[in-house]
């Protein structure tokens, strides 16, 4: 698989987003299992996670647990980069809630960090600002658990331009990664896709098939991915992922997964090459 850069580590040039193993309509553990290591026998290097992925109440950070348990029983487990965030709760009601206070946050990578069973993490992010509390506010928490050495590189999530710069100029130039929603139905974050071209950050895109719920109708909402991909011999989702890469460098797309045959399908994307022609056509959808 190719490879893209997310702070001073290179990664594979597709994620996988494990939030889908956690939540409403999981699998059990032996197919959750089996995804995480199809993706890693696939080349894939960065696994993105959160402490709110969970279904109930009393099981905070079950998606962590869960990565942590297949990245210790396969052996490229530790070459793996596990991105994961706090500041986005879930009391197990189905709805979801925020705290980006800086003592929440303190105690959620210290949680995280006793559930990955690591000294460090490889990438924590502010996973959605809080609007009762100061954005600088949060941010510095980042700073300082940098500076501790408890996480070894920063990012955040869900944020627009100038939350982008004011969190590298909080990190002192040190924020790697932007994790925002970015689909051919979500296309509003393309000024924070091409701000993170111009400073070099990664932008990794959450949803990029469109969502657990229209992922496989991809190709039905949006005709020209389907066309494309009918031309390939390939599906309309394996053409969406390559779409993206091709919009720049930084992007690293994570699509969620389930099933061991859908990561292997995503992370075939970056050996598709479109031409410049469909991917005029794609930017126009």
């Amino acid at each position: 698989m190719q490879t893209r850069r997310i702070g001073d580590l290179d990664v594979g040039a597709i994620g996988l987003g494990a939030m889908p193993l956690s939540i409403e309509g999981r699998p059990d553990e032996a197919r959750s299992l089996a995804t995480i290591h199809a993706a890693l026998d696939a080349g894939v290097t960065l696994i993105d996670t959160a402490d709110a992925y969970h279904l109930h109440a009393d099981e905070v950070g079950h998606n962590e647990t869960l990565v942590a348990k297949a990245l210790a029983s396969h052996d490229r487990g530790r070459d793996v980069l596990v991105a994961t965030k706090g500041g986005h709760l879930r009391p197990g009601d189905g709805s979801w809630t925020l705290d980006g206070s800086p003592r929440h946050l303190r105690e959620a990578c210290e949680a995280s960090l006793r559930r990955l069973g690591v000294e460090a993490i490889g990438l924590y992010q502010f996973h959605r600002p809080d609007p009762r509390v100061p954005y600088a506010e949060s941010v510095g928490v980042l700073r300082e658990l940098l500076d501790e050495g408890k996480i070894r590189a920063a990012g955040i999530s869900n944020a627009g331009p100038e939350r982008i710069r004011q969190a590298n100029d909080i990190l002192g130039g040190r924020l790697v990664a932007v994790q925002n929603q970015f689909s051919p139905a979500f296309r509003s974050s393309e000024p924070e896709l091409r701000l993170c071209d111009e400073l070099g950050i990664a932008f990794l895109p959450w949803s990029p098939l469109g969502g657990i719920s229209r992922a496989s109708g991809l190709g039905s909402a949006h005709a020209p991915f389907a066309r494309i991909a009918e031309a390939h011999g390939v599906g309309p989702q394996r053409v969406c992922l390559a779409w993206m890469l091709a919009k720049s460098p930084v992007v690293v797309p994570i699509p969620g997964a389930s099933r061991p045959e859908t990561i292997r399908d995503s992370a075939a994307a970056p050996d598709l090459v479109l031409s410049a022609g469909e991917i005029a056509e794609l930017d126009a959808v």
